[in-house]
């Protein structure tokens, strides 16, 4: 995950807080909600990222003798 897509993911992230509480300050359900779902992508948008730089990359091949 290059710097720049962890800079938009966290920026996703801190609008879909802000988002969230700007729903709940005012009782707008869907305010929340959208908030909500903001948060949870970008959250698994980083966990995906963590997990494909976390595994080796072997391109399928199970052996290269």
């Amino acid at each position: 995950m290059s710097l720049f897509d962890k800079v938009k993911t966290k920026a996703e992230e801190l609008l879909g807080r802000a988002e969230q509480v700007y729903g709940e300050s005012h009782g707008d359900a869907a305010a929340t909600v959208a908030g909500e779902a903001h948060v949870l992508e970008a959250q698994a948008e980083e966990e995906a990222a963590e997990r494909k730089a976390a595994r080796p990359d072997d391109e399928g091949l199970t052996s290269a003798r």
